[in-house]
């Protein structure tokens, strides 16, 4: 499991021309599995993912398909981590 964090580069309207494109991104990526959890920072400077990959190469490769990296607005920083325990909501999510 991967925590993606992103941190804004660039001014918010820079940022916004981008989120449409960032937001279908997302969906794709929710539709395949591959993200649990998304949002932004508050305040707003970045945002935070939480992502299923099967390594860190893969979760890489999703960083760089997002159009807020494409278009240099955020800087990425991506962090494996393997759960061991959760609330009981998320118990499918973690690792034997």
């Amino acid at each position: 499991m991967f925590l993606i964090l992103l941190d804004y580069v660039k001014p918010l309207d820079a940022v916004d021309a981008h989120l449409d494109a960032h937001r279908a991104f997302l969906a794709r990526h929710y539709a395949d599995g591959s993200l649990l959890l998304s949002g932004r920072k508050e305040p707003r400077t970045g945002g935070v993912i939480l992502a299923r990959a099967p390594s860190r190469e893969a979760a890489e490769a999703l960083v760089r398909e997002d159009p807020f990296h494409a278009a240099g607005v955020a800087r990425y920083t991506v962090i494996e981590f393997h759960p061991t325990l959760s609330a009981p909501a998320l118990a499918g999510l973690v690792e034997g």
